[in-house]
């Protein structure tokens, strides 16, 4: 096990699984299936409440979206690891055979635990993903729209204050992100239509969400989107310090080298992340091997100079 896949390993995810032209109690059918759970209801109040509970007692939530229209969907899935990987894709592949459709109004969710990392370490988080914030998105294929309302792109503000701290805190970080330290806020607060969120640090959940992936029903997708996210955050976790709070400039012509040497420096090395390198950078112009889109060197050299195969 390399030392990338292990610190994979010890990170925990969920996701938000938003489908259309799939209603709960299918949904939930499905989810057992390929889980090994059961299906269970409950009548709060008049609301029914659709589960399933796996035989390990994590429990899948099956609940209804109101951005969502007609017969639809979103499916939360209980706290996972890398090695949940494969039942996750199975999971979304009986999903869009049952019927599931992703489209402009469906959205893919990953949340990543952070609940027992050091305060620098969110701030490193913060000033990587700021950094390469346009290179991530236009990777991710996000909508325009959906970065106007749902999705923010990063306040520089913000950047710019959690730079400040030299030695940041639970408390500062609070401060910094909300513009005032708050010990209470509405599930619907403002601040979490970004496409960093970090208002779950500060709930029951303790985690960072990244909100900015579009939906799918393509397995791999999403198993390369997870994989990206537990990267960031891994690298974060890991580095003494992070990279400059001036963001990238977007430069059409060398997008796809620029992001395969981002997932390079993340530790995307290796058959593992090969999929996920060739999922990642399909949205991307350029060449993945020169920065200047030259292709008359030799086929070693370019594989020296890029860490890996040229291939994806």
């Amino acid at each position: 096990m390399t030392k990338t896949q292990a610190e994979l390993s010890g990170l925990t995810f969920g996701c938000e699984l938003e489908y259309e032209g799939i209603g709960k109690p299918y949904a939930a059918r499905l989810i057992a299936e390929v889980t090994g759970g059961r299906v269970e209801t409950e009548n709060d109040g008049g609301v029914i409440r659709t589960s399933v509970r796996m035989r390990d007692g994590r429990v899948w939530s099956i609940v209804r979206d109101g951005s969502l229209h007609g017969t639809s969907c979103e499916s939360v899935t209980p706290i996972l690891t890398i090695e949940d990987l494969p039942m996750l894709e199975k999971v979304v592949a009986a999903l869009r055979r049952g019927g599931a459709i992703a489209n402009e109004r469906t959205g893919l969710h990953i949340h990543v635990g952070m609940r027992n990392a050091e305060p620098v370490a969110v701030k490193n988080l913060v000033r990587t993903f700021y950094k390469q914030e346009e290179l991530i998105l236009k990777a991710a294929g996000t909508r325009e729209n959906r970065l106007e309302r749902y999705t923010r792109r990063t306040d520089h503000s913000f950047v710019e204050r959690i730079c400040r701290d030299r030695n940041p805190t639970w408390k500062k970080l609070n401060c910094d992100w909300f513009g005032t330290y708050k010990t209470y806020f509405l599930k619907y607060e403002s601040h979490r239509y970004s496409a960093l969120n970090l208002n779950n640090l500060w709930n029951d959940k303790g985690t960072v969400e990244f909100r900015f992936w579009e939906g799918t029903t393509d397995q791999k997708r999403v198993a390369a989107n997870v994989l990206f996210c537990l990267l960031l955050v891994a690298r974060a976790k890991d580095a003494k310090a992070s990279s400059a709070k001036s963001q990238r400039p977007y430069n059409e012509a060398s997008a796809k080298y620029d992001f395969r040497v981002f997932l390079l420096r993340l530790g995307a090395n290796g058959p593992m992340f090969k999929s996920m390198r060739k999922i990642l950078m399909a949205n991307l112009p350029g060449s993945a091997a020169w920065k200047d889109g030259r292709h008359d060197r030799p086929r070693a050299e370019t594989e020296v100079l890029t860490g890996t195969e040229t291939n994806g």
